[in-house]
């Protein structure tokens, strides 16, 4: 199958425009249009990532982290971040990146981490955006209006919080015929009308195109009439990171030992003066979070949890009374089996001819000795 097929599926899930500014998501080396057969999911794209999708006949390497962060100012192969790029390009491999839009989608990396240890009754922790939603109108005549509606509300997205939600209303359309080809019936030249049902459907933008598209495929007339509309309403909500309770309250201490297992890492940085306090209410954000804990303090969390914490910021934060949990950058690969299990859904879903593997190697730089 095409390698967009996968793509505008997923960014229907979390799309780029819920990205971080200036965040380089999206195709990153290869063609939208290139036949895929193998997709092999990972956090990092590094060289030794490359060699294990060339050994295993990859085509389609899916990873979360971009693999160009920044742009390349030569081509010299001497440089391995280079020639990682023509190995990719030699052995036709599509890369696609989904960096901050994952991190930010509803059901996406963050609410993974907060599964991961557990945390109940998740919320936002630091609020980026609301989506926009439009209002699809479309005219269609009243014998076809259930198999329009029908195959429309099938169409829907995770974090919908409900799942075939329309308006109709019926008139009459008058029209005189062109074309006997058009789908309606009456006479060529001769004034006539027709029992009509304009359909509205509530749709976000990122599912736009694609129910547009599938609304021309279902619809019994060649050239349908249909309207889109931007609502002035808020659309859904996105949240970077996220904070929720403990099932059970326990010292930070101990915490931050639950993190290491939960976590599956052999050591955490933790940064606290008050390690035996009780724990009750938990941020989390994925990757480098440290820029983000006055946010952590308006939710009123007891710890944070997050990466890449540097000294001068862990002072900051001490001094604010906020105890940080860093177990690293690369708990994000928890993405891996969950991305491998969420595009295996859709290949059934949607019978794709592919096969998802993930990454079997450890790319985190860092070794607790």
């Amino acid at each position: 199958m095409k390698a967009r097929i996968l793509i505008e599926k997923f960014e229907a899930f979390a799309p780029k425009s819920i990205a971080e500014p200036n965040d380089p998501v999206g195709l990153q080396i290869g063609s939208l249009n290139q036949d895929v057969k193998k997709v092999m999911v990972t956090l990092d794209v590094r060289p030794e990532v490359v060699a294990e999708a060339i050994e295993n006949q990859v085509d389609f390497i899916f990873s979360h982290h971009p693999l160009m962060f920044r742009p390349a100012k030569n081509l010299d192969l001497a440089n391995p971040q280079n020639q990682m790029y023509a190995d990719l390009l030699k052995h036709d491999i599509v890369v696609y990146s989904a960096h901050t839009n994952l991190d930010n989608a509803p059901g996406g990396m963050n609410d993974w981490l907060a599964q991961v240890i557990s945390l109940r009754h998740t919320s936002g922790l630091v609020f980026r955006q609301n989506e926009p939603e439009y209002l699809l109108s479309i005219q269609v005549p009243s014998n076809d209006i259930d198999a329009v509606r029908l195959a429309l509300a099938a169409y829907r997205r995770a974090g919908d919080s409900v799942s075939d939600a329309s308006f109709q209303t019926s008139g009459i359309s008058w029209f005189t015929p062109t074309d006997d080809q058009a789908g309606m019936n009456g006479v060529v030249g001769e004034r006539t009308w027709a029992d009509m049902v304009s359909l509205k459907l509530k749709v976000r933008q990122a599912d736009l195109a694609e129910t547009v598209a599938l609304m021309k495929e279902v619809h019994p007339l060649a050239n349908p009439s249909y309207e889109v509309v931007q609502l002035h309403n808020e659309g859904r909500s996105i949240w970077m990171g996220r904070v929720g309770e403990l099932e059970k309250p326990m010292t930070i201490r101990e915490f931050a030992e639950s993190c290491k297992t939960a976590f599956d890492v052999k050591g955490l940085r933790l940064i606290s003066h008050t390690p035996d306090k009780l724990v009750h209410r938990v941020a989390i954000l994925g990757g480098s979070g440290g820029r983000f804990y006055p946010d952590v303090l308006k939710q009123q969390a007891d710890v944070y949890v997050t990466g890449d914490i540097s000294y001068h910021p862990a002072h900051d934060m001490l001094a604010a009374g906020l105890s940080v949990v860093d177990p690293g950058h690369h708990i994000e690969s928890v993405c891996k089996p969950r991305l491998k299990h969420l595009f295996n859904q859709w290949r059934l879903e949607n019978n794709w001819d592919i096969d998802i593997t993930m990454s079997e190697l450890n790319t985190d730089p860092f070794t607790f000795i």
